[in-house]
């Protein structure tokens, strides 16, 4: 979760910095560690690979009932960013437009709202269970 934290502040930055294609890779990353955190914590083991949406699916009995409630959206964040997420490094290579010129700022706001709310759901996530395990 610390390093998910890390990669949204300095996605925030690059989206007010106009850095476009950074913000969305730097969200996708922040997504990305967040849900492997969420998997963690619930006894998962995370697949070696950057979109874990269908091993959330699989597991969702695992999650408290409001994290369920969140998951299809998650798990769309986590398949559309790990989509974009070649594109928001390289570009388009065929048409050769750069990065910045294939991710605007209407898709790296959207990125970054779903870091947003992939990393506090998790967090919660974390520290709601990691509380209760005190607790048990």
């Amino acid at each position: 979760m610390k390093q998910a934290n890390a990669r949204l502040r300095h996605a925030r930055e690059a989206l007010d910095d106009g850095l476009n294609a950074y913000a969305l890779r730097l969200a996708q990353e922040c997504v990305e560690l967040s849900l492997k955190a969420a998997l963690r914590v619930v006894g998962v083991e995370y697949p070696r690979k950057h979109d874990v949406s269908d091993v959330l699916g699989e597991v969702e009995e695992r999650f408290p009932s409001w994290f369920r409630r969140e998951l299809p959206e998650l798990r769309e964040a986590s398949k559309k960013l790990t989509g974009m997420r070649e594109v928001s490094m390289y570009g388009n290579e065929l048409e050769m437009l750069s990065p910045d010129e294939v991710v605007d700022r209407k898709l790296a706001e959207k990125a970054v709202e779903w870091a947003v709310k992939a990393h506090k759901l998790c967090s919660r996530l974390f520290n709601e269970l990691k509380e209760s395990a005190k607790l048990g």
